[in-house]
């Protein structure tokens, strides 16, 4: 089964920042250890969520808001794929993502396939 993972950043960055370096570096560890995972295919980082704009239509008139739609501590930072057998393999590695401690969140979902 193929699981999108999305990186909900929180304050992720901002505890990544207070580290020494020594420490910023086993975190970097950690995120290789994640990238070389079998089915692990990596995605991408977005810029912060201050720089998006967000797209809504009602009653046929567009609506352009600068910001992002959800909170910015909600905010999607990045996202991956995962090839797992199971949820639980999805689970396990989303547990394993620094993010996931470092005060931010990984939202796991299956893809729709065929």
């Amino acid at each position: 089964m193929k699981y999108m993972l999305l990186i909900h950043q929180g304050d992720a960055l901002e505890a990544l920042e207070r580290l020494s370096p020594a420490e910023q570096g086993a975190i970097y560890g950690e995120w290789k250890a994640v990238n070389e995972t079998p089915g692990f295919t990596p995605g991408v980082r977005m810029h912060p969520p201050e720089t998006a704009t967000t797209v809504r239509v009602d009653g046929g008139e567009t609506l352009i808001t600068d910001g992002p739609f959800a909170e910015i501590k909600e905010a999607i930072g990045g996202y991956c794929f995962l090839e797992a057998d199971d949820l639980d393999a999805a689970l396990e590695l989303a547990a394993r993502m620094p993010t996931a401690r470092m005060g931010g969140a990984i939202e796991v979902r299956p893809l729709v396939e065929g």
